[in-house]
C-alpha cells in the first residue's frame, strides 16, 4: 500500500478502537491476544481511505504541497487494487467538514493530523491514534473518519472517542485552556452528515476515573465474559465458549409452562436467532479453513462445491454462434443501471445534481422490517403507514 507520512497504527492491548469490547467484557482483551489478527479486505480498504484523507488534510493544514506532488500521491492511491472512486469524494467531504470547523474559530486553532495520544493514566499502556485533533478558544475537537458501511458508528457517548479525548487532554491540556470536548465521526457510506456529540471536561474526566477499575480488570484478563453486540468484531467471536453456550442455551425456556410463548419471549428468541445465524456462518467458515489445512473435524469433511462456467474466449465463442445462425440479439441483454449503482458510479454530489434534484428519481419507503429498539428510524405500525412516516415534514 502506498506509504506517506503516516502515524504509527500499532494497537495497544486496551486500544481505544476495541474499548466497546473490553469495557463490557473484561477478559476479552487477553483472550484476543492469544489469537491471530487477520486483516480483512475491508480493513485494508479502510486503511487506504485513511491515507488519502491524511494526505488531503496535511496538504491543507500542516504540510503545504504543490499540485504536482499532491497529484502524484493521489495517482498512486488510485492505482491501488482496493481503490474505489467514491473514496475521493468521501475523503474530500471529510476535509470540507474539518475546514468548516477550523474556519469557525475566531483565531487559528492548533491542528494535529494522525496524532498518537496516550491515555495510560486511565487504562494500562493505553494509547491510540486520533485522525484529527483541533484545539483553540477553549474547545477540543476530536474527529474520526470511518470508511466502513456495515455498522453505523455514532459519536454519542462513544468510548473510543472519549479515550482519544482523554489522551488529547493529557497531551495538550497544560498548553491550551480547554472547557468542552466536541467529538465527531465522519462515516460517509452511512451518514449523510457527521455524527456529533459534546461533553464537558469535568464530565469526561469523571468518566475516565469511573472506568479505571474496569480497565485494570481487562489488563489482568479477569472478570466475567459478557455476551452482546460488542462481540461483533472480537477475534474470538466464533469459538468463544461463553458466546456459544449463551447462543445455544435453551434452559431459560424449558421451565415455561404455557403452551404458547409470550411476545416478550418472541423478542428474546429473535435476538438469539439473529446472533446464531451470524455465528453459524462465521464458525462454518472457520471450520472449513481448519479442514482444508488438514485438521480433524469429526463427522465433517471438506469437499469441492458446485463449480462455475465461463467462456474460454468470449469473442471467439460468440463469433462461432453467429456463424451457426444464432442471432446477436439473443446473445446480449440490456438493462438500466439502478439508482444506487449509478450513485456509486457518479458520486453522491453529481448523482443528486443530475438525477435527484431535477426529479428523475422517485424515492419509495422500504417494506416494514424488525430492528432493535435502539435503531434511529421511527417506528411504524398498521395504524401509521410507512409512507406517511417517511413523507411527514419534520421540525427544522
Amino acid at each position: 500500500m502506498t506509504a506517506i507520512a503516516h502515524a504509527d497504527r500499532a494497537h495497544a492491548l486496551l486500544s481505544a478502537s476495541s474499548s466497546h469490547r473490553w469495557l463490557h467484557c473484561t477478559p476479552s482483551a487477553r483472550l484476543e491476544e492469544t489469537l491471530p489478527d487477520s486483516e480483512s479486505e475491508a480493513a485494508k480498504r479502510g486503511t487506504l481511505a485513511h491515507e488519502m484523507a491524511e494526505l488531503k488534510l496535511r496538504k491543507h493544514f500542516v504540510d503545504p504541497m504543490g499540485p504536482r506532488k499532491f497529484n502524484a500521491a493521489m495517482k498512486k492511491f488510485k492505482a491501488e487494487p482496493l481503490y474505489e472512486s467514491v473514496m475521493d469524494e468521501h475523503t474530500s467531504a471529510y476535509l470540507e467538514y474539518i475546514q468548516a470547523i477550523v474556519h469557525a474559530f475566531p483565531t487559528p486553532p492548533h491542528i494535529a493530523i494522525e496524532q498518537r495520544v496516550n491515555y495510560s493514566h486511565i487504562a494500562p499502556e493505553g494509547f491510540g491514534t486520533a485522525d484529527c485533533t483541533i484545539i483553540g478558544s477553549g474547545r477540543l475537537h476530536i474527529i474520526d473518519y470511518k470508511n466502513g458501511s456495515g455498522v453505523p458508528v455514532s459519536a454519542e457517548d462513544n468510548p473510543q472517542m472519549k479515550l482519544y479525548a482523554l489522551g488529547a487532554l493529557a497531551k495538550y491540556g497544560f498548553l491550551y485552556p480547554i472547557d468542552v470536548i466536541h467529538v465527531a465521526i465522519v462515516q460517509p457510506k452511512v451518514w449523510d452528515k457527521p455524527s456529533e456529540w459534546s461533553i464537558s471536561v469535568a464530565d469526561l474526566i469523571a468518566w475516565g476515573e469511573s472506568i479505571k477499575p474496569v480497565a485494570d480488570l481487562a489488563w489482568r484478563g479477569e472478570g466475567e465474559f459478557v455476551i452482546g453486540d460488542h462481540c461483533g468484531f472480537c477475534r474470538a467471536k466464533t469459538t468463544c465458549r461463553a458466546r456459544v453456550e449463551q447462543l445455544l442455551s435453551v434452559e431459560e425456556h424449558q421451565a415455561k409452562k404455557p403452551p404458547l410463548i409470550s411476545w416478550e419471549e418472541v423478542a428474546d428468541v429473535l435476538r438469539r436467532a439473529e446472533g446464531i445465524v451470524k455465528w453459524y456462518e462465521a464458525i462454518k467458515k472457520a471450520a472449513l479453513a481448519h479442514a482444508l489445512q488438514g485438521g480433524e473435524l469429526p463427522g465433517w469433511k471438506a469437499v469441492e462445491g458446485r463449480g462455475g462456467r465461463e467462456y474460454t474466449n468470449l469473442d471467439a465463442a460468440f463469433s462461432h454462434l453467429k456463424a451457426n445462425g444464432i442471432e446477436e440479439a439473443v446473445l446480449y441483454e440490456r438493462k438500466p443501471i439502478t439508482p444506487p449503482a449509478l450513485e456509486e458510479l457518479l458520486g453522491k454530489a453529481d448523482y443528486r445534481k443530475l438525477l435527484e434534484d431535477p426529479g428523475h428519481v422517485t424515492k419509495h419507503p422500504g417494506k416494514p422490517t424488525l430492528a432493535p429498539a435502539g435503531d434511529k428510524r421511527p417506528a411504524v405500525s398498521n395504524q401509521v403507514k410507512p409512507a406517511d412516516v417517511f413523507s411527514a415534514p419534520t421540525d427544522a
